[in-house]
């Protein structure tokens, strides 16, 4: 099973960046497009950004495009997710997982394993 242990979250300001990190185990990393989702209290849980298994192809939802930039590092078995100029409506729980990618559609989430606990991330106005 799919095992995800997502971190980097805290506190900022608006205007203010985070990394966030996923740590990713159980199978082969390498294989997996990646993409990171997030839920805000009473809302759905949203794919923001994925990234294919190479690197070479990423998806951006339009709330977060020019602001977020995912990257992966296969070596490490790890998916970042930069965030910059933080807005207060980026106040959610942040979490990976391996998605499926097909064109421009919004990828979906391959259903291997549970989520992980997930990363808070609050900005302040």
């Amino acid at each position: 099973q799919v095992q995800l242990v997502e971190s980097g979250g805290g506190l900022v300001q608006a205007g203010g960046s985070l990394r966030l990190s996923c740590v990713f185990s159980g199978r082969t990393f390498s294989t997996y497009a990646m993409g990171w989702f997030r839920q805000a209290p009473g809302k759905e849980r949203d794919v923001v950004a994925a990234i294919a298994w190479r690197g070479g192809t990423t998806y951006y939802a339009d709330s977060v495009k020019g602001r977020f930039t995912i990257s992966r590092d296969n070596a490490k078995n790890t998916v970042y997710l930069q965030m910059n100029s933080l807005k207060p409506e980026d106040t959610a729980v942040y979490y990976c997982a391996p998605v499926y990618m097909r064109g421009n559609n919004s990828p979906s989430r391959l259903p291997y394993g549970d989520w992980g606990q997930g990363t808070q991330v609050t900005v302040s106005s």
